[in-house]
């Protein structure tokens, strides 16, 4: 059995508060004592102490696994799924490699959408000079151009980024279930546009700048003796200052600063801004949305900021396991109504599917989604049921 060092550590501690407590009420300032000692110790930091260096590979060759035939993740020696606890006892570092492949299944996931899906990867802001922060969403060929019908998408809030539901699933389960792909290609297959929207990609982030304080013997007409005096309790500050973040932080992580996306910083700008620059300028007589989680919220709010446009042009949205809530959003009563007659919520629950479920919330018709596991994990529920959604088969 493997013990940490912060376990190593905190043990004189606990026996010495162990003791303590077998003694009598003497001793229960000691313990106070203890117990605020041990709350003011962090332990992610102590933790930090133990870890290999955060240095993980940036392909999936690299994490030795690959996608096999079923669209499984899978190690290509060994054939075993994804193990998270790849290190016992070191919980963060298994944490910071899981989220690290993740971000190898982000840019995997984009080449799907573009080699599998035959989609376009556009910029945004449409008019960003050429060192502002930039997005993007993928688009069909005929997106803008298809006269009859258009669909959107929009996932979930979090990690997850254009093309997924969820990066769990993605990891544990198979890409059909994790991302958009197989709805995309149905929909093309079926004669949609596609427009894929990247809500949760709303900043970049950069190292921050490193200050530089300047010496006060620079500009000083202090005498030289005193001068001497301040640069170096200045240098000692900084000795002590390093020493310090050496402690804090040995694994010298960078500290970073986001960079927020012009009229993209939140889901919610980003549904808008690609409604006004795309979707409202597109040629299909009848546009359908499907939208996840936050993604509905992020449609309500579109609604309330762009109603008499949406209403014009939305012909149905099918939502699943929407957080909306027009109360909260205060949607008006005409927005309300427009959504009990042309909006779905498909939710988790143990009724047969399209059973109706009773909903606190005056807007739209919720029902069951049935495959209550699937849509738990953040995947949305059967595709082959949202399209049968009564305004979704459009000639």
């Amino acid at each position: 059995m493997s013990i940490s060092l912060s376990s190593l550590i905190l043990l004189p501690i606990w026996i010495n508060m162990a003791q303590i407590q077998q003694g009598g009420p003497d001793e229960k300032e000691k313990t106070t004592a203890l117990k605020d000692l041990l709350s003011r110790i962090d332990l992610d930091e102590l933790m930090k102490k133990d870890e290999p260096p955060l240095d993980f590979p940036d392909t999936l060759e690299g994490f030795e696994y690959a996608f096999n035939e079923k669209g499984q993740l899978r190690h290509i020696k060994t054939g075993e799924p994804f193990v998270f606890n790849y290190r016992e006892d070191l919980h963060r570092w298994n944490q910071k490699r899981y989220e690290a492949l993740g971000e190898i299944i982000t840019k995997y996931v984009y080449e799907l959408l573009e080699k599998d899906c035959n989609l376009k990867k556009i910029s945004i802001p449409v008019d960003a000079t050429e060192s502002e922060p930039k997005s993007f969403i993928y688009m069909s060929e005929d997106a803008l151009t298809n006269p009859q019908k258009l669909m959107v998408l929009i996932h979930g809030s979090g990690v997850v980024r254009a093309g997924q539901w969820a990066r769990r699933l993605i990891i544990n389960e198979d890409l059909d279930s994790g991302t958009q792909i197989p709805f995309i290609k149905r929909a093309v297959d079926e004669g949609y546009g596609v427009i894929v929207l990247n809500p949760n990609e709303n900043y970049i982030e950069v190292e921050k700048p490193k200050i530089h304080v300047q010496s006060s013997s620079d500009s000083s007409d202090e005498p030289a003796e005193k001068r001497e005096r301040k640069d170096k309790v200045s240098k000692e500050t900084k000795k002590r200052r390093d020493f310090y973040e050496k402690y804090r932080n040995p694994q010298r992580e960078k500290e970073m600063m986001q960079l927020y996306i012009r009229e993209n910083g939140s889901p919610e700008e980003h549904a808008i801004y690609v409604w006004d620059h795309f979707i409202a300028k597109s040629a299909a007589e009848n546009v359908f949305f499907v939208a996840h989680s936050y993604g509905g919220l992020a449609f309500v709010e579109l609604m309330i900021q762009r109603e008499a446009d949406v209403k014009n042009k939305v012909t149905a949205v099918a939502l699943t396991d929407s957080v909306h809530n027009v109360w909260h959003q205060e949607a008006g009563k005409t927005i309300r109504e427009w959504m009990r007659e042309n909006c779905c919520n498909w939710v988790s629950s143990s009724e047969p599917l399209d059973t109706s479920v009773e909903s606190m919330l005056p807007d739209c018709p919720r029902v069951s989604a049935a495959d209550v596991f699937i849509l738990c994990t953040c995947s949305p529920v059967r595709k082959a049921d949202i399209f049968q959604h009564r305004r979704i088969d459009c000639p």
